[in-house]
């Protein structure tokens, strides 16, 4: 078991160290005050226009039309652009990771992923019970008609616009993309000395914005050239290859029961051994879960509905339904320390640790109880989280709740977030407390069985 364990701390050490996986977690972890701020503008529009409206109360709509309208200026400037803003702090993570220039770093991924998106936008408006005659005029005066099943269609283009998908959430594996290869670049060249020298009397801001200019100028022109590459093969941006050979199957791949269950399990099995979960997988978690979150955000505030969202799965959908008080739902072993367990020093540990459990917060439990290497509660930490996630996901896929859509602070109490997150569905909040209490009879026998073990056999 020893043996074991060191490899596995090893292995698991090396990943979780791994300077790129490192930098797209801390990529991530680095927009939360940007999808927070959209997230609340969404949520403030669910209870100030999407309820209110489906009550009927159109004059207290009305009323509130400004703040609406504020909130969805809130929204396009956070969640709206978010893969514009995760390009930025990627190519920045990721050039502290090369040890090169963070600023000119995030400033080149910006601008690289900016020019492979499309540049020019096309609005095709259908042309219904107009005759033969008046569609051939049009054509002479030089506008494009199309002609789909039947249905005749103006088609009008403009340069120079970018349409908000690719900015926002369906472009941040693009943005991941062209992030990783224009920062390369960059921190390549730089480490070549591929750079302008000017002497040491210069200041040192002056100095450092030459020194990017070869270096960003080449990354630019990879990524546009690579983009061209792309278009003049396969007809499709660039972005709409990636999202639809990369970022699609992912995705899928991520939305399977199986795949929720597996790493809801990583993530405990991780910290049986010490080392934490969320950090070690926050590139799986962040990377694909978050961009399913972003993307039913987007749908959602385009549609006002629950129905249409495209994910079943989310990041959020992990905390809302199988993390209540922490990872490994541990806010009902206080539960059950507190009614069965006769060892002061769990309860100790539990009175300690109850306050901040209510908030999601359970390092004096894993550390306290503790809940590293112990054998006597190693069953129901693996087991419980991907019991509760199982729960969540069918009655998440019957129907039963709609899917997690919006962010939500983590530390926000069990229940509470579930109904926010989800818009204000009350039954979403039922599950989460169904799930509180099946893991609390999940880790009440192991509780009153620890009562038999003294403290130094543990």
């Amino acid at each position: 078991m020893s043996n074991f364990t060191e490899k596995f701390m090893e292995i698991a050490g090396k990943i979780g160290s791994q300077r790129h996986l490192i930098a797209i977690r801390d990529s991530f972890i680095s927009t939360m005050p940007i999808t927070m701020a959209g997230a609340v503008a969404v949520l403030l529009n669910v209870f100030l226009r999407d309820l209110p409206t489906n009550l009927g109360w159109t004059g207290f709509v009305e009323a509130v039309q400004p703040i609406i309208d504020i909130n969805g200026y809130v929204y396009f400037g956070t969640i709206g652009i978010m893969a514009l803003i995760f390009a930025f702090s990627f190519g920045y993570h990721l050039s502290q990771m090369y040890k090169v220039n963070p600023l000119a770093g995030g400033l080149i991924s910006f601008a690289s992923f900016v020019a492979t998106i499309p540049q020019s936008l096309t609005i095709s408006t259908p042309l219904e019970g107009i005759d033969k005659a008046a569609l051939a005029g049009l054509e002479k005066i030089g506008l494009s008609l199309t002609t789909v099943d039947g249905l005749t269609s103006l088609e009008t283009s403009q340069w120079g616009a970018i349409a908000l998908k690719y900015g926002g959430a369906t472009g941040l594996f693009s943005a991941l993309v062209i992030g990783f290869l224009a920062t390369w670049v960059y921190a390549t060249l730089v480490k070549h000395n591929v750079v302008i020298k000017l002497p040491d009397t210069v200041p040192p801001a002056v100095n450092k914005a030459f020194a990017a200019i070869i270096p960003g100028t080449v990354a630019i022109y990879v990524s546009s050239i690579l983009a061209y590459g792309v278009f003049a093969l396969t007809g499709q941006s660039l972005s709409d290859v990636v999202s639809t050979y990369i970022q699609i199957p992912l995705l899928g791949l991520s939305q399977g029961l199986g795949s929720v269950i597996l790493v809801t399990f990583l993530v405990q099995l991780f910290w049986f051994f010490g080392l934490h979960g969320h950090n070690v997988l926050a590139p799986v978690m962040e990377g694909i879960y978050s961009v399913a979150l972003n993307e039913n955000t987007a749908v959602y505030n385009a549609t006002q509905s629950t129905a249409d969202l495209p994910w079943l799965w989310t990041r959020g959908s992990f905390d809302a339904y199988a993390q209540m008080g922490g990872s490994g739902v541990t806010l009902a072993l206080i539960i059950a320390i507190f009614l069965f367990s006769k060892r002061e020093e769990y309860k100790v540990v539990a009175k300690l640790s109850a306050p901040m459990g209510v908030f999601n917060i359970n390092e004096p439990m894993i550390f306290g109880i503790p809940m590293v290497l112990n054998p006597l509660f190693v069953i129901p930490w693996l087991i419980v989280p991907p019991i509760c996630a199982t729960i969540a996901y069918l009655a998440t896929a019957s129907g039963l709740i709609p899917p997690v859509f919006a962010a939500v602070p983590w530390i926000t109490p069990p229940g509470l977030y579930a109904y926010l997150a989800t818009g204000g569905s009350v039954m979403a909040a039922v599950v989460s407390l169904f799930n509180l209490l099946v893991a609390f009879l999940i880790w009440t026998p192991f509780v009153i069985a620890a009562n038999k073990v003294e403290a130094g056999d543990q």
